[in-house]
């Protein structure tokens, strides 16, 4: 049994928490990511852009110095010289469920970070029935992708 995989999750785990802990302790912010990028966007000159973008730095640059110190991202693409691997759809696919995640983030009122980590620390039911919504369309996408289109099955 590979622990690699594992300890990683739970460091990463535990930085997240963290970090969610800090924000909210220190600025009384959230750490929901479609809120913070969202808002950097479209309220620049309220004037707390800096934090935003400090923190979005930080989601950034921590995979590139991990990556840096040869850490690697893993390999979750059954294959050596790939980290990720193609898109099981194809690029068209992808950017329409993108698209989708960014209009679903607009009608949850936030996405997986604000409501999954942060909403259920704090117990909030209007998180908790995100969530649940959340886990409930990804086993349907999966078993839709899968099952029923044929779509990313493992070979």
């Amino acid at each position: 049994m590979d622990w690699t995989a594992g300890l990683q999750g739970l460091v990463g785990g535990v930085l997240i928490g963290l970090s969610a802990t800090w924000l909210m302790a220190t600025l009384g912010r959230i750490a929901g990511i479609s809120g913070i990028v969202g808002n950097l966007i479209t309220q620049r000159p309220k004037g707390d852009s800096t934090w935003r973008v400090a923190f979005l730095l930080g989601l950034i640059s921590g995979p590139l110095l991990l990556m840096a110190l040869g850490g690697g991202l893993g390999n979750v693409a059954g294959s050596p010289g790939e980290v990720i691997g193609a898109p099981a759809g194809g690029v068209g696919l992808m950017l329409v469920a993108g698209l989708l995640v960014g209009v679903g983030t607009g009608l949850g009122s936030g996405c997986t970070s604000g409501h999954g980590v942060c909403g259920l620390a704090r117990l909030a039911p209007r998180s908790m029935a995100a969530t649940g919504m959340f886990l409930l369309t990804a086993l349907v996408t999966v078993y839709i992708s899968r099952h029923l289109l044929g779509l990313g099955g493992v070979q």
